[in-house]
């Protein structure tokens, strides 16, 4: 079970729900709602989360902490404001709009916080027809989680990104072992592509056409391109967690398609970039 469209694991007041469990798997998770102003309710468990508004505003209250979330328009208006849970957290969530909820197991509890969009750095990266955008707002050396990362990838209609394919599923030096999400959306009720192949660590064979509030998950393998339609720019959330004392998200490259790095050097990036604001 690689490709998950919308509504495959929706439960009660989200649209997506991804546990370990669901995935088959450890550590990562995610939730996804859309609020129409009703609050909702629920516990954090054993999970760690970051409530990551996509559009719309929402309010987050758990406990004595409280943050409020301007949020954005679309995932395509720039970094968002952010609040990140801890595990054994009771929590109220109202606003209207699309939230997301990246999640792992986790064992530390860390104060609950608050994050404002001018703190997310915002990193181009590649050239080209394979530049993208990345918002680094829960990557290791920014946000301190326990297990968790997360980043927002954005991709101009046309443009691969994901790109060259690469892996986190071996404990090598310079590679992680991580469990992957990638959910998505599409501007314009378009469509874009995700490949995921095999490794090493087994057979793996998922080239899915994906829309908005679609899921790809990757236990193992190799994964990328992803690929935007030429007119749909494409959105991605990357939600990571692995069995590491250490946050990484180190990988390895598919060495047939490594020397496409060295190809960027000199070559200017899509001037197309970035979406939204950067401050």
């Amino acid at each position: 079970m690689t490709y998950l469209p919308y509504g495959k694991t929706a439960g009660g007041p989200w649209t997506v729900e991804i546990t370990p469990s669901v995935a088959g798997w450890t550590y990562s998770g995610l939730r996804v709602a859309d609020l129409t102003g009703e609050p909702v309710t629920f516990e954090t468990g054993d999970e760690e989360m970051v409530v990551l508004p996509l559009s719309g505003s929402f309010t987050v209250a758990a406990g004595a902490f409280t943050a409020d979330l301007a949020g954005r328009a679309s995932v395509f208006d720039g970094p968002s404001d952010f609040a990140y849970l801890p595990v054994g957290a009771a929590v109220t969530l109202t606003g209207a709009g699309r939230v997301a909820l990246p999640s792992a197991r986790a064992t530390r509890a860390l104060p609950p916080s608050y994050v404002p969009a001018s703190d997310v750095p915002v990193e181009i990266r590649g050239a080209g027809q394979a530049s993208r955008q990345v918002n680094n707002f829960c990557a290791p050396g920014v946000f301190a989680c326990d297990k968790l990362m997360a980043v927002e990838v954005l991709t101009p209609g046309g443009n691969w990104s994901s790109y060259p394919p690469h892996k986190h599923d071996t404990p090598n030096p310079g590679e992680a072992v991580l469990e992957e999400i990638y959910y998505f959306e599409v501007a314009g009720d378009g469509v874009g592509y995700q490949r995921v192949y095999g490794s090493e660590r087994g057979r793996i064979d998922t080239l899915a056409e994906v829309s908005s509030g679609d899921v790809v998950l990757v236990p193992y393998g190799y994964h990328g391109p992803s690929m935007a339609a030429p007119g749909y720019d494409l959105y991605y959330l990357n939600v990571l967690a692995g069995p590491a004392e250490e946050r990484s998200m180190a990988f390895c490259d598919d060495p047939r398609h490594a020397w496409i790095r060295s190809s960027w050097t000199g070559r200017p990036t899509d001037p197309r970039l970035p979406f939204g604001r950067t401050s």
